[in-house]
């Protein structure tokens, strides 16, 4: 692993390290960002720096911008994911000027956090997938146990939506889905 890209890497953990709510017994944001890149590892061995960085910083200080800062529904819940985003980006961009990556790079790991080309970038389409893989491993169960049936299905089918052809396909194989909900993941 090349220096400048351990740097960024450790810059985002120490952000993430400051996380006052807890999982597991830490720092939710840090756990978080392990677990993103643990799933990149797997899902896309040979990943580029950019999207290495732009997994690991996917949450990076996400508990700054609270959703309750936010309108209650879905027009709040969108604005507020999409503040996350951005906010998310102008983080990691600076951590990556500060181990001087050029600037294809930084637009790269922008756009991937910005979600600028789902469907139509290789790098922000591999992303989502890791991020809908760490989703169903770690936090859907959880998420699952407090929502209706209905609003499950509506989830998976969304999450299934986001998803690239090859990633639905891997989830079918590696989770043991009931059929209503392995159905999203079918074309």
């Amino acid at each position: 692993m090349s220096t400048r890209k351990q740097a960024v890497l450790d810059a985002i953990d120490a952000a993430n390290a400051q996380d006052p709510n807890l999982e597991d017994g830490q720092p939710a944001a840090l756990l978080y960002g392990q677990r993103m890149s643990a799933e990149l590892d797997r899902l896309f061995p040979d990943a580029s720096d950019a999207l290495q960085i732009a997994a690991r910083g996917q949450h990076v200080e996400r508990w700054k911008l609270k959703r309750t800062e936010y309108p209650e529904g879905r027009a709040g819940y969108l604005a507020w994911r999409k503040a996350q985003g951005v906010f998310h980006a102008d983080v990691v961009r600076g951590f990556m000027e500060q181990a001087e990556y050029g600037a294809d790079q930084l637009e790269a790991a922008e756009q991937m956090l910005r979600k600028q080309g789902i469907k139509r970038n290789s790098e922000v389409q591999a992303l989502e997938d890791v991020i809908c893989f760490v989703f169903l491993k770690w936090y859907f169960a959880p998420f699952a146990a407090k929502h209706s049936a209905e609003k499950i299905q509506r989830i998976v089918e969304k999450t299934a939506f986001k998803m690239s052809t090859e990633g639905r396909a891997r989830v079918l194989d590696e989770f043991d889905l009931p059929e209503n909900l392995a159905t999203a993941f079918r074309d």
